[in-house]
């Protein structure tokens, strides 16, 4: 099998680079972060000139069409910058869901603006009871005379405070887990009956807490009419943990670079750091750690279209590794900058914590672990 990458995809690698390189330095996103809303909307048109947001939009809807090997060359240079803009609620994950379930002109009504850097999505997904399983959705959506009211919490949604429109998954049928009856609705942030907390995140990212109370919402707004949106909220989100897989490589190979820098300039009892045999073993193997989770990655991104079951798994499996991977690496890092590596000066600090947030989000490494053993089960019967 041919792993290389076409000369296109290349291209998008470099540019992606050269664009982190010169316009996202780590002062820069200090900047962002301190400001008021936590964001760029410079860079975020920047992103769209650049077809970064239409990067998986279909080709009729004013997007490039590409798919997710794409998107992971994009992701694991958004990593190596810790870039806070809402790219993967929107692009990787809003854009999927609206491309799998939307009907014609509800593509043709929210993809446009997306492409053109002019709106941006929140996937208001995860519940207090549901611990990462997908099918637990106690949001309920009940039909009205003039469309549907949803009732319920979500928390942690990510890029919310941000977002124009929400996603909101909602059980349209009574019984809680049933795989059937879950829709995705399109709601205005903005709309009435909707209660909103807002707060940073760990990372540096924005997210919000987001109570539903008799949110009144027209019929068009259920994606697709579809009261059957497991299956695709499942692939999108595989494919969201490939993407972040990939960015926690970018940010992975940051730490490694910076660390081997810092202990070549450190001098200890008159020499540099470096030069101690058992440290250099010890970013041996960080890099290890590094290429074991690119593979793994990769192996996720590259399932990304196949059936559900082999999907499900490499996604799996690349939390699993990325997981502790991640953890390893950011851990080394801080442990040879010593006390350096976790004031607010250095970068290792922040890149330790985003990928602290990647190891939750979606589910935790133990949660995966035992989905993957499942799903291994499945397969084999």
């Amino acid at each position: 099998m041919d792993l290389s990458l076409s000369d296109e995809q290349r291209l998008l690698g470099d540019a992606a680079s050269r664009f982190i390189a010169g316009r996202y330095s780590f002062e820069a996103r200090r900047t962002i972060l301190q400001s008021t809303e936590g964001f760029s909307r410079e860079i975020w048109r920047e992103f769209a000139d650049l077809g970064w947001l239409g990067l998986s939009v279909p080709e009729e809807f004013g997007g490039l069409g590409a798919g997710a090997v794409e998107t992971g060359i994009v992701m694991e240079a958004l990593g190596r910058a810790l870039v806070v803009e809402p790219y993967l609620a929107t692009a990787v994950i809003a854009v999927p869901l609206i491309a799998e379930l939307g009907s014609q002109q509800q593509k043709a009504e929210l993809l446009p603006p997306i492409v053109a850097g002019k709106s941006r999505l929140a996937f208001a997904q995860a519940e207090p009871q549901a611990r990462f399983a997908l099918d637990d959705v106690a949001t309920k959506a009940v039909r009205t005379s003039v469309g549907w009211r949803l009732e319920g919490r979500k928390d942690v949604v990510l890029g919310a405070p941000w977002a124009d429109h929400l996603l909101v998954v909602a059980r349209i049928s009574p019984t809680q887990r049933d795989r059937s009856g879950i829709g995705v609705f399109v709601v205005p942030s903005s709309a009435a009956g909707i209660v909103r907390t807002d707060y940073q995140t760990l990372d540096g990212g924005r997210a919000s807490n987001i109570v539903f109370s008799e949110a009144a919402v027209p019929t068009d707004a259920l994606l697709g009419g579809s009261e059957h949106a497991l299956p695709a909220i499942e692939k999108v989100t595989d494919n969201a943990i490939a993407a972040m897989a990939s960015e926690a490589v970018g940010c992975m190979q940051v730490l490694l670079e910076t660390t081997i820098a810092y202990t070549k300039q450190r001098i200890q009892f008159g020499k540099p750091l470096a030069d101690n045999q058992v440290l250099r073993h010890r970013m041996a193997a960080m890099a290890v750690k590094i290429e074991e989770a690119r593979a793994s990655a990769l192996n996720a991104v590259l399932a990304a279209d196949a059936d559900p079951l082999t999907r499900a798994r490499a996604a799996s499996s690349a939390k699993v590794k990325v997981g502790r991977s991640g953890r390893f690496v950011a851990e080394q890092a801080v442990q040879l900058h010593g006390g350096m590596g976790v004031t607010e000066e250095l970068n290792v600090g922040a890149y330790f914590k985003r990928l602290m947030a990647i190891d939750i989000i979606f589910g935790s490494p133990e949660f995966h672990l035992q989905r993957h053993a499942r799903l291994s089960r499945q397969q084999a019967a």
